[in-house]
């Protein structure tokens, strides 16, 4: 059982959340959600015991093991990948390495093997001997295969390295199991094998994510941290927004019907408080209007950018052929064959494996990078657009926001720049923040300001909600159903791409499956690719 009992927790003089209460019990899924410095991952910090409270408590139930995932993704540099694994139950590793050395030892004593007992009895108790086993089913799981279990954390990739961690931390049943932002760099298939690993999972589940089809699978309750408070509500994410909209606004109407009895007691007592008959009823109005408290609405932390792709100009017939694309590099066959056209209305997911293999597809359509084989032709009309996975070359400069988007453009009215900034949340002195001191979360809300600034009729998006938060997620998701731009994407939030995808074309080995239909439809049409995101 883990809890935590008024908890406060200020820096300086803001405060995050105050006299926090809850208790979090096992068989349940707790999603905490809240705006960017809300203090999600704060909350984690202090229930994991990294972070003192200002005030107030953590308790747990003694003996209680947390499964963390690390953020440190160099930590275990030098360690085994699945010695990594095993690791997430401290432990049992200990008596692992301990049982090794002593057994080691060229002249093993009475005192020794009396030691090396009780470790074999402790051993036995944390289910050791199936550690190997049940590290690699997860890693497997995960999609990191048998070949690397062997190898050393430095020998892995960035992504890999996360998924290393994630086994880690679901690595022999902890009682509590906190994840920050676990489906971050995980593909498809491993965050459909975590759904699965959490919802069968027995114990008690505590998640930040921003991903709101996530979290509607996997969680029982939601951990709402805005003003100043963190509230609990018993369902999935889609039910506390509906949920906590509806309070809302029945918050309001009850405040409208109070402030037109106000108006209407006023008026009243205004006509009547000098006439002698009407003076009773005056002051019996006076009394009940004294009486009368409207509720307190405070402004909430989270903020909800407007984006919104308006096409310069219509695009027309012939919007984008791509003919025969290969691409061979360093040995590896990324791209084969690959032939679509975009027709007008079309809204594309580009899904598969090879993450590698869509990036290039997009750099090589917007000419950065030359296919083996192949051509590339732009209709006429077309004025494309490229928000790029890595933005990172476009943040090679000494200038604040402003003087990056008005310069990029040569516009000389600054006010146009300011409106497309405000619209992304940076108004006032927001907007003329240094470039190198910006968040990924704020460098993407820069990139869309350029994008829709360029009034482009045909989009192209890699991975375009990494770094954001819900509002803007969800901002993203709505000015993309709403646009009349052709659209290219390529996204691992499920959701998003269910609600706006009308075509999903995968890249294979061998080259593409192109489908009209939803992505759902999709993975209900091709059982390879189900069974393959079930599998992994």
């Amino acid at each position: 059982m883990l809890g935590t009992n008024g908890v406060t927790v200020r820096f300086g003089k803001r405060v995050l959340y105050e006299d926090v209460n809850v208790k979090f019990t096992p068989g349940n899924c707790y999603g905490v959600i809240g705006a960017n410095g809300a203090g999600k991952s704060t909350f984690l910090k202090v229930l994991t015991g990294d972070l003192e409270p200002s005030e107030g408590e953590v308790y747990k139930t003694k003996d209680e093991r947390l499964g963390i995932l690390k953020q440190d993704h160099y930590m275990y540099d030098e360690v085994k990948v699945i010695d990594t694994v095993i690791r997430g139950n401290e432990r049992l590793y200990e008596i692992m390495q301990e049982k090794d050395a002593l057994y080691a030892k060229p002249d093993f004593s009475d005192e020794d093997g009396i030691r090396a007992g009780e470790l074999e009895a402790e051993f036995a108790e944390l289910n050791g001997w199936m550690a190997d086993t049940d590290a690699a089913q997860l890693l497997t799981g995960l999609g990191i295969d048998t070949e690397y279990h062997e190898c050393l954390m430095k020998e892995l990739s960035g992504p890999e390295k996360v998924k290393v961690l994630l086994a880690q931390a679901l690595f022999g049943n902890p009682d509590v199991l906190i994840l920050d932002e676990p489906t971050n760099n995980l593909d498809m298939a491993a965050i459909s094998w975590l759904e699965e690993f959490l919802i069968n999972f027995e114990n008690t589940v505590i998640v930040v994510s921003h991903d709101r089809y996530f979290l509607n699978k996997v969680c029982t309750h939601i951990l709402d941290i805005d003003y100043g408070k963190i509230n609990i509500f018993v369902g999935n994410y889609d039910f506390w927004y509906e949920s906590s909209q509806l309070a809302l606004k029945q918050m309001k109407d009850a405040n409208k019907k109070k402030e037109e009895k106000i108006k209407e007691l006023e008026d009243f007592i205004r006509r009547f408080s000098a006439n002698a008959s009407k003076s009773k009823q005056a002051t019996s109005r006076k009394k009940t209007l004294e009486k009368i408290e409207l509720d307190e609405i405070k402004p909430s932390t989270r903020r909800y950018p407007f984006i919104d792709f308006k096409p310069e100009r219509e695009s027309g017939r012939e919007i984008l052929s791509v003919e025969d694309v290969s691409l061979n590099v360093d040995g590896e066959q990324l791209l084969k064959n690959v032939s679509f056209k975009i027709l007008k209305g079309d809204k594309i997911a580009l899904v598969g494996a090879n993450g590698i293999a869509k990036t290039a597809l997009f750099n090589i359509i917007m000419g950065k990078v030359k296919p083996d084989t192949g051509t590339i032709t732009f209709g006429q009309t077309i004025k494309p657009s490229y928000v790029p996975q890595d933005n990172e070359e476009y943040f090679k400069v000494d200038k604040n926001i402003t003087e990056w988007l008005r310069d990029d453009y040569g516009i000389t009215d600054e006010t146009v720049v300011r409106s497309f900034l405000g619209r992304m949340l940076f108004s006032g002195d927001e907007a003329l923040k240094k470039i190198g001191v910006l968040s990924g979360g704020e460098k993407a809300r820069c990139m869309f300001a350029r994008a829709m600034l360029e009034a482009p009729n045909l989009l192209f998006l890699d991975e375009p909600t990494n770094h954001l938060d819900l509002e803007s997620i969800t901002a993203l998701n709505e000015g993309l159903i709403r646009t009349n731009a052709e659209l290219v994407f390529v996204s691992h939030d499920h959701q998003f791409v269910q609600t706006v995808a009308n075509r999903i074309i995968e890249i294979t080995e061998d080259g593409i499956v192109d489908k009209r239909c939803t992505y759902d439809e999709y993975l209900e049409q091709n059982s390879d690719l189900m069974k393959k995101e079930k599998s992994l």
